[in-house]
């Protein structure tokens, strides 16, 4: 049977592999899709998940908006990283499907509430703003998440965004940090699992080679995606990191990681948004996420490579 999830994303190229995965996998069940600011504003990215929808011939999905801004900061985006779009790199029209008029929070808790507790995964691609606005709102909902898999932070890497903070935590720590505390089974997908996931010729020219309309697109965004890291770390190729959050629901054993207590800096002006992970497990703080520390990188392209040449 499909594992049911709600991907909550701010496309971005890297979110936009991840969303092809996810809609080409007959192992996942995509429920809807609820977009969040971050890689740039709201409208860009619940417009940028109606496009990947549209190309990936999915347009009966559920694409919600969601937050415009974090809990408790000004927003900070990333078009540096991904272009003025959060898309740029393919060529493809305005999407022509409509945007679902309920609010992404909204979906999120009324989805939860109405699906059979324990059988719908959250699937956080960047700030966690809507998922600790819905725990926020609808406390009643943390025991009927079956799971939360998400990609953000950094433990041996530190961050990208800073040198301690990641991305997707900088920009709301505040979220990030009410769930962390919720109680719901967390799968964090860190920048040192990323980071190990390279888009090297050889695993981007196998995407190249379906010769799709689709495998274009995908190529072109991750040709444009890789030059600002390729240029930043000097490594072969860039991380494709969003992915692994839909790689670690369909085929687990690709990748390896331990069970740690992490909690989320929201205070100190250095290193405010930092995961705190405790994997050495020097403290007795309680344990309350699973942390992927490594990748079969080469079985991770293939899985995004065949998913896109079902589309």
């Amino acid at each position: 049977m499909p594992r049911s999830i709600i991907i909550d994303t701010d496309p971005g190229q890297d979110d936009a592999l991840a969303l092809l995965l996810a809609l080409g996998s007959p192992e996942i069940e995509v429920l809807g899709i609820t977009a969040v600011a971050g890689n740039v504003p709201l409208a860009l990215t619940s417009r940028n998940a109606r496009v990947v929808c549209e190309l990936a011939g999915r347009t009966d999905v559920t694409v919600c908006a969601g937050a415009d801004r974090p809990l408790l900061r000004s927003l900070v985006t990333a078009e540096h990283v991904h272009g003025k779009t959060g898309l740029d790199g393919a060529d493809l029209p305005e999407p022509t499907m409509a945007l679902s008029p309920r609010h992404g929070v909204d979906f999120i808790i009324e989805t939860l509430m109405t699906r059979p507790s324990g059988t719908i995964t959250l699937c956080p691609l960047g700030p966690l703003t809507n998922i600790a606005l819905a725990l926020m709102r609808e406390p009643r909902i943390a025991p009927r998440i079956k799971e939360i898999v998400l990609m953000g932070g950094g433990c041996f890497e530190g961050g990208n965004i800073t040198p301690a903070a990641e991305f997707n935590i900088f920009v709301d720590p505040h979220a990030a940090k009410a769930v962390f505390a919720s109680g719901v089974p967390i799968t964090m997908a860190p920048l040192d699992v990323t980071h190990k996931a390279l888009t090297t010729r050889p695993r981007v020219d196998k995407i190249r080679a379906i010769g799709s309309k689709v495998s274009e697109a995908a190529v072109g965004w991750l040709d444009f995606f890789e030059r600002f890291d390729v240029q930043k770390y000097g490594s072969e190729g860039g991380p494709l990191h969003d992915p692994c959050v839909i790689a670690w629901l369909i085929k687990p054993e690709l990748f390896s990681g331990r069970s740690c207590n992490v909690e989320i800096e929201t205070e100190a002006e250095l290193t405010q948004g930092m995961t705190v992970i405790d994997w050495w497990g020097v403290t007795e703080r309680p344990k309350n996420a699973f942390v992927l520390g490594d990748i079969d990188a080469d079985g991770y392209f293939d899985l995004i490579a065949r998913a896109i040449g079902r589309l």
